[in-house]
């Protein structure tokens, strides 16, 4: 369960590193295992070799029963590890009883084989099983000597038994000495084949953990912000990685077109509210202004009374322009526009691009009129523009881009300056939302109602010291009620 817990990282290199351990180990004894039987088939060779001649040379011995005879065959046999007791010569005969040995104080002649001990009795009961004339080993288990048993053999007739036994000792330092070859040869292999497993693990799992990572900082972080490289290719782990991306850009413009429909629904409340708030004060607005006008055709001549009603005479129109600029309203008596509509607005803006040590171009992509009221259009791009100036500090640099499309107008208006920050973002196009000191808040929000108006659309992108204001109109469309 702690294993499931761990990291790819660690779980995949750890994984490998293990395949390498156990198929290093099941290699290594599989060589181990093949080279015991390598030892047990030379020893198998060698005792057959050896048996071979003694077989026929033995059974004329045994034939005139000359019994030294065949104990010298069986000396001239023996080398000097024989001293020691690593090989052993026994000679059956027909009743499997001992004719000769090599040891003959330890086994005398005539004794019987099973008389000499469990494990010998163990090997005349194999030698009674196995009625054969090929060679044969006995190998078993609880024996300490592995026994090769050969019949002899005269013009046919069988004359006993050659059972030649070695010591399992004598297979320990050719056995220790591969298994030490073989263990070294392990290890180094492993010892290389770990760091390479454990780096090709890493570097299978880093575009995993990447994307984990990547998925961690989605809701924790602005999507905007979340920049991540990952594999893009046609492999899974790749796959994933295109997928991701196509998942952040959908989040992206879903959470740009909720920004978009929250803002133009508090916008259109607010303008509903305006509007109305505007039509309730015009009413009793418009009495007082005629009672001002009323007292001065009939009311008496008192300079004091006179001053006074200058001031609430002009103090009232100024509430009623503010309000009027509330009620924004585009006709669709207005011409087409033209591309000299659009140059005349360059002309009334470079007065003050160049009262402000701004830098003022706009490129008028029209060659000739579009069918879009002109009116409207002018007011935007004036209040667009003179904004972008205002907002552009000295030096500075303001470009205009009016150009057609398919079926559309494209306004763009870009400047160099202060970055609006997102949280003005949210609510520039409100009213009297400003941040001039010199202005009323009511600019964007009179755009924003025209551009409403003629069915089109606004954004806005502020970032690196730079903000531009993109506005799409259709073209040929009537106006929204």
């Amino acid at each position: 369960m702690a294993f499931r817990n761990l990291s790819y990282r660690i779980r995949v290199p750890l994984s490998l590193s293990l395949a390498i351990l156990l198929t290093g180990l099941v290699v290594a004894l599989a060589l181990t295992w093949r080279a015991a039987e390598d030892l047990r088939r030379d020893l198998f060779r060698n005792a057959v070799e050896v048996g071979t001649v003694l077989s026929n040379s033995l059974p004329a011995a045994i034939k005139h029963d000359d019994l030294w005879q065949a104990y010298q065959l069986l000396q001239a046999a023996r080398t000097p590890g024989d001293e020691r007791g690593e090989r052993l010569f026994l000679v059956l005969d027909r009743d499997q009883r001992i004719y000769v040995s090599s040891q003959p104080n330890q086994y005398p002649v005539l004794s019987e084989l099973r008389g000499q001990g469990p494990e010998l009795a163990r090997v005349e009961h194999a030698v009674r099983q196995g009625r054969t004339l090929e060679p044969y080993a006995v190998d078993q288990s609880e024996n300490e000597r592995i026994y090769v048993v050969l019949p002899m053999l005269d013009d046919g007739v069988a004359m006993g038994t050659l059972v030649i036994g070695y010591a399992r000792t004598l297979f320990l330092p050719r056995f220790h000495g591969i298994l030490t070859r073989v263990g070294w040869s392990a290890l180094i292999l492993m010892a290389v084949l770990l760091p390479i497993g454990w780096y090709l693990g890493d570097r299978m799992v880093r575009p995993l953990i990447q994307l984990a990572n990547c998925l961690g900082r989605v809701g924790r972080q602005p999507l905007e912000q979340i920049q991540c490289t990952l594999h893009e290719g046609s492999d899974e782990i790749g796959q994933l990685g295109v997928r991701f991306h196509q998942m952040l850009h959908e989040l992206e413009q879903k959470q740009r077109l909720e920004t978009q429909m929250v803002a133009a629904e508090r916008l259109a409340a607010v303008g509903r509210l305006a509007a109305g708030v505007a039509h309730e004060i015009n009413n009793p607005l418009g009495g007082m202004l005629n009672a001002i006008s009323t007292y001065r055709r009939h009311g008496s001549a008192d300079p004091v009374a006179e001053k006074t009603f200058d001031l609430l005479e002009r103090g009232l129109q100024q509430i009623r322009d503010t309000v009027s600029a509330l009620l924004v309203e585009a006709r669709a008596s207005s011409h087409d526009l033209t591309p000299q509509d659009v140059d005349d607005v360059a002309t009334l803006l470079r007065p003050d691009a160049q009262k402000r040590a701004v830098r003022l171009s706009l490129e008028n992509g029209l060659t000739a009129p579009l069918p879009v009221p002109a009116s409207p259009v002018r007011q935007v791009l004036i209040n667009l523009s003179l904004n972008a100036v205002q907002a552009t500090p000295a030096g500075g640099a303001v470009h205009c881009r009016i150009h057609p499309g398919e079926g559309r107008l494209a306004i763009e208006v870009d400047n160099e300056g202060e970055t609006i920050p997102a949280e003005r973002l949210r609510h520039l196009f409100e009213p009297f939302v400003h941040h001039n000191p010199a202005g009323h808040g009511l600019g964007l929000w009179v755009t924003y109602q025209i551009i409403q108006q003629l069915q089109g659309r606004i954004d806005v992108e502020s970032q690196a010291g730079r903000t531009r204001f993109t506005v799409l109109l259709p073209v040929g469309q009537e106006l929204a009620a």
